[in-house]
């Protein structure tokens, strides 16, 4: 492995992290024990419903100590379990999948507002954004 840190991202399953792919792989490539991994990451998602994708962005050290940050569950995901579709629209402006209230704009803008990269950025904005992602996914907004 070169000599500076490497980056991973993943996706992985609240509490469903094992050595098997696609974690395993991913780790195993950059000489990362997934075990090791999949351990802290079940422990620190264990308060989480089973089955929430969790993206996770991994620092993997040249003596190949990694550390790892959670994210909140993607802004796309958190809208369709509000709206309760099963996936998102072929063509959004066409095809509405589902409706949510603002209610629900604002408390996924809260959620959203616990990641570090968001903990500086106002509140409306993320609103703003995810009703901008709703309407990418085909979900309606409504009052």
């Amino acid at each position: 492995m070169s000599a500076k840190n490497v980056m991973v991202k993943l996706i992985v399953g609240a509490g469903q992290a094992a050595p098997a792919p696609p974690v395993g792989p991913a780790l195993g490539s950059k000489g990362v024990k997934a075990i090791d991994f999949c351990k802290e990451f079940n422990a620190r998602t264990g308060n989480y419903q089973p089955g929430i994708p969790i993206p996770c962005l991994l620092t993997i050290k040249p003596d190949r100590s990694f550390t790892f940050e959670m994210k909140s569950p993607p802004t796309s995901w958190l809208l369709l379990k509000a709206a309760q579709a099963k996936k998102g629209s072929d063509k959004p402006t066409h095809n509405i999948v589902g409706e949510v209230s603002l209610k629900h704009v604002y408390e996924i803008a809260k959620i959203k507002k616990t990641d570090d990269r968001h903990k500086e950025v106002d509140l409306q904005a993320i609103c703003g954004a995810v009703i901008s992602t709703a309407e990418a996914v085909g979900v309606k907004i409504v009052p």
